[in-house]
């Protein structure tokens, strides 16, 4: 059965920076239980304190700040590692429940959970027998 709750990209508004450097597309897994969606980032070098999110007006937007690795005036002789902070956005259903929305961040993924309002979950319906 499909289901009723969606989370979908939109298509990204350029993010106001703040510093220079490149914006990266964190990769994304959402799996979906009875109960809630799953948002799952990959997002390597950020710290906690340098992850935001928000949720406005049905879309999701996550943000991660990559400190800088080495100095500004670091002269490389190989670069394959690119280094940028993170931007995604998604549009999320109206069958999620905002003020239950919970985020953790280990190890360089992070977790987004967005439970589902109680009119989205399933629901069983009792048959009874006819008098």
């Amino acid at each position: 059965m499909a289901s009723q709750v969606a989370v979908n990209e939109t298509e990204t508004r350029p993010a106001e920076q703040t510093r220079l450097g490149r914006y990266y597309r964190p990769r994304v897994d959402i799996p979906e239980t009875k109960d809630e969606l799953t948002l799952v980032a990959d997002m390597p070098g950020v710290s906690k304190d340098g992850i935001e999110i928000n949720f406005e007006e049905g879309i999701l937007t996550i943000q991660g700040k990559v400190a800088q690795r080495y100095p500004a005036n670091a002269n490389f002789l190989l670069v394959e590692y690119g280094i940028g902070d993170y931007y995604r956005t998604f549009r999320v259903s109206e069958k999620i429940d905002p003020t239950r929305i919970q985020a953790e961040y280990a190890d360089g993924v992070l977790k987004v959970h967005l439970p589902k309002a109680e009119e989205a979950k399933p629901r069983k319906i009792e048959v009874r027998a006819a008098s």
